[in-house]
């Protein structure tokens, strides 16, 4: 687990290695280590996967690393290799792919990769230490401002020969920073040279660097990737049983009811459900009660996203932690649970839910230390309080919440007039959920009837994917939903979601709009831990200062990912923890089988 991890000093990163970790401590993989043990290293090469999309809408260009439109998501990993790959049974660990060996200096205060000099592009030209230069400065220059913000800490990048690059830092101690760097993928210079980077290049096909080459587009709608039966490494020991199918179908959808449909009509093979209410009811049928349809959480141990409704805090009726606090008690969590999600779903309580980082405590001795300074910028409850979701009894009757909630609105300035609530100049609480879609409706009707009987307006705008998306681009919306990726190991990407100076960047991902002196120094605390015990204690304090101004209404989370599929896949029998393991997975039939025939199956497959 990872509290159980040892922080060792920096004379831990003396010499070069195969594997980095965040505090030193010792990869799981030794560096004679054969392949990863959530992988069938038998897999039979072959056969197609045809999945959805995880983005909504159309892609208009194919590049995933910039912000303007939508990109294909698996260009990174399939086509563009990474100098090395994280595994999915440690917390954050990576092994070198495209560099054989990396090296950090003492306190991190650089990082070295020396190149596998067997690495080629898939036009069969060397990778080189001045292609991962390249890749490095185009990506800061034209590339996401994740891309900015996640690497601001990198001083210089020097190539020290044709196989050999050198990342120094501004400052050290930035622990998760060279694995980060670790997994950019690296492009070929000689490639982009001449193609359009920051218009993602169209749906031009580049040069690639992965197992997979992109073969078919169809523009906007689907991108077919075929497997390098050449890549120079598919047979390293981090890509052994991996990347399998011949063929995989990107297929993409304006609707995800649409989506699901056609998964069920057996248009294609893999959805990663998002609608939790889809995923409990939209299944069923005899496909599903027979096994030719599979529905499983998979990665159970993957930290999941934190889901939640957040306000535009630039948006003057939010501004007051006793107005945001009231609306977050009246959405009643547990009755949608009870009625449209089965009491599958596990209430949101943190930004780091389900995770050690999640301040499920009260701040001890040292973490106080951290807060102390911070006394008046924060709320109190910080210092004395465990932070707890607001909890209904699922009948759908919530007076007493409603009560209380009424009687927070009337102290942050709020009155009855009439059937509403307004403020001193006689506005009415009233505000706007943009909604980018469907049925999340099912979840936000039943709050706006808890609202309107004590007086507030809540209105639903639907919009299609691309109106939601300039729309949230100029923070031009009330409140909408979002997802904070969570990870065991946080660093500068929190930056994008959480700090004061991208909140009115349109491509970040703060989407609070957040400004908060307090945050911002937990943030820069956080990222400069210099021992595991160090981080746990910005991470408990950051999500206490989160957690008690209510800047956001926390959803739910699944007890792992929610997974459709057509039964006709071979999984290992050791299954990832911390991801869906889709790479790792095989073709044993062109068509879905049931369970009773797929164990059959079983019986003579690798």
């Amino acid at each position: 687990m990872l509290v159980g991890l040892l922080v060792q000093s920096s004379s831990a990163y003396a010499g070069a290695s195969h594997a980095l970790t965040v505090y030193g401590e010792a990869p799981r993989y030794a560096e004679a280590f054969r392949h990863f043990d959530y992988v069938n290293p038998d897999a039979p090469k072959g056969g197609t996967l045809r999945r959805s999309a995880i983005e909504i809408g159309q892609f208009d260009h194919i590049l995933p690393y910039i912000d303007k439109g939508t990109g294909v998501s698996e260009v990174d990993g399939w086509l563009y290799a990474p100098l090395a790959v994280r595994s999915f049974d440690e917390p954050y660990t990576v092994y070198g792919l495209i560099a054989r060996r990396m090296e950090r200096g003492p306190d991190d205060a650089w990082l070295r990769f020396d190149l596998d000099p067997r690495a080629t592009f898939a036009d069969g030209k060397p990778v080189r230490a001045e292609d991962v230069r390249f890749t490095f400065e185009l990506l800061m220059s034209k590339g996401s401002l994740k891309f900015r913000t996640q690497f601001a800490e990198v001083a210089k990048v020097t190539v020290e020969g044709p196989q050999r690059v050198r990342f120094d830092f501004k400052q050290p101690h930035g622990r998760t920073l060279p694995l980060d760097l670790a997994t950019l993928p690296v492009l070929p210079e000689h490639d982009w040279q001449q193609r359009d980077f920051a218009n993602g290049a169209g749906f031009s096909k580049p040069v690639g660097s992965g197992p997979y080459r992109i073969g078919r587009i169809d523009n906007g709608r689907s991108i077919t990737f075929e497997r390098d039966a050449n890549w120079w490494a598919k047979d390293l020991p981090v890509s052994r049983g991996r990347y399998n199918f011949e063929r995989i179908r990107i297929e993409f959808f304006g609707d995800t009811e649409v989506a699901r449909q056609v998964l069920r009509g057996g248009g294609y093979d893999y959805n990663r459900e998002f609608s939790a209410t889809a995923y409990t009811i939209g299944y069923n049928g005899a496909q599903l009660d027979d096994g030719r349809l599979q529905r499983a959480h998979l990665g159970p141990a993957k930290p999941q996203t934190a889901q939640g409704f957040v306000f535009n805090l630039d948006h003057a009726m939010f501004k007051d932690r006793r107005t945001r606090q009231a609306l977050a008690m009246l959405w009643d969590f547990e009755w949608s649970n009870r009625q449209m999600m089965r009491k599958m779903y596990i209430r949101q309580q943190s930004v780091f839910s389900n995770t050690p980082l999640a301040a499920r405590q009260l701040p001890d001795a040292e973490e106080l230390k951290l807060l102390e300074p911070l006394r008046g910028q924060v709320p109190d409850e910080v210092f004395s309080k465990v932070f707890s979701a607001p909890v209904t009894d699922a009948s759908g009757m919530i007076r007493p919440q409603q009560l209380q909630a009424l009687q927070l609105l009337q102290r942050a300035g709020w009155h009855p007039e009439g059937d509403r609530l307004v403020n001193a100049q006689g506005e009415p609480l009233e505000f706007t959920f943009l909604n980018g879609q469907s049925g999340l409706e099912r979840l936000l009707l039943p709050w706006k009837r808890n609202l309107a009987q004590i007086g507030i307006t809540l209105n639903i705008r639907n919009v299609d994917s691309a109106q939601y998306i300039n729309r949230v681009m100029a923070r031009d919306y009330d409140m909408i939903v979002t997802g904070y990726p969570v990870t065991l190991s946080p660093g500068a990407e929190l930056y994008n979601y959480f700090g004061s100076a991208s909140a009115n960047d349109p491509g970040s991902n703060n989407l609070m709009v957040l400004k908060d002196p307090a945050v911002d120094t937990l943030l820069d605390g956080l990222v400069r831990a210099d021992s595991q015990a160090s981080m746990l204690r910005y991470a408990h304090a950051l999500d206490r200062v989160l957690q008690w101004n209510y800047y956001w209404i926390p959803n739910y989370y699944p007890p792992g990912s929610s997974t459709v599929w057509w039964n006709r896949f071979g999984l290992p029998k050791v299954q990832a923890s911390y991801d869906e393991g889709l790479d790792t997975w095989w073709e044993i039939s062109p068509t879905a089988l049931t369970n009773e025939q797929m164990a059959e199956r079983r019986k003579t497959s690798p």
